[in-house]
């Protein structure tokens, strides 16, 4: 009986911060695996543009080659056209036995707002990972009670900062795998005005 932690995100780029993250929940969480899934276009994003979902795909895939307790799947880009969360979670319970959703610490205290809340925690096992500098929760509802708060070996790495960087002329080593930093400037991605 397997048991999965699904990452979700636009991944724009994926980096270190992202990895060194989901290896932690997958210590912590005694998972099998766990399976990256970039968003076609995230709900919460709509109007934000981002690399195209092939780049954003092919980051995943270079840096995460090699590790066999993580995977990508290109479900949501697939379907070319805004990803929902618990859509996604229908298809991958076909599969899996036990789902644990691993989602930023923000979304918790929007969760309320996501497409069939009450689903998705029917689906899957929500992980809320928590920063070092996390305020005390002031705000709790049904969904932040029913989720489990992990506190990951993260780093506080931003891919904002990142595009900005590339931008800019500015180096990004030690940010994002190797591979994936030659992928960035090969196919020039961020040189334009964010």
């Amino acid at each position: 009986m397997s048991k999965i932690g699904i990452f979700g995100g636009t991944f724009d780029p994926i980096h270190h911060g992202h990895l060194i993250t989901a290896q932690s929940v997958r210590e912590i969480r005694e998972l099998d695996k766990i399976i990256f899934i970039p968003t076609y276009i995230s709900p919460h994003k709509t109007n934000v543009k981002t690399s195209s979902p092939e780049d954003r795909l092919n980051m995943i895939k270079l840096s995460i080659e090699g590790v066999d307790f993580f995977e990508v799947s290109d479900f949501e880009i697939k379907k070319h056209d805004v990803s929902y969360t618990v859509d996604t979670l229908r298809e991958f319970k076909k599969f899996y036995d036990e789902i644990e959703l691993i989602i930023g610490y923000d979304n918790i205290f929007k969760f309320y707002t996501w497409k069939e809340p009450d689903e998705i925690m029917n689906l899957a096992k929500v992980i809320v990972l928590k920063r070092k500098s996390s305020q005390p929760v002031e705000f709790i509802d049904k969904y932040v009670e029913q989720a489990t708060f992990v506190q990951t070996r993260g780093i506080e790495i931003s891919a904002t900062d990142i595009r900005h960087r590339v931008h800019q002329g500015l180096p990004i080593h030690y940010l994002v795998p190797k591979e994936v930093e030659k992928y960035i400037l090969e196919h020039k991605l961020y040189t334009e005005e964010i």
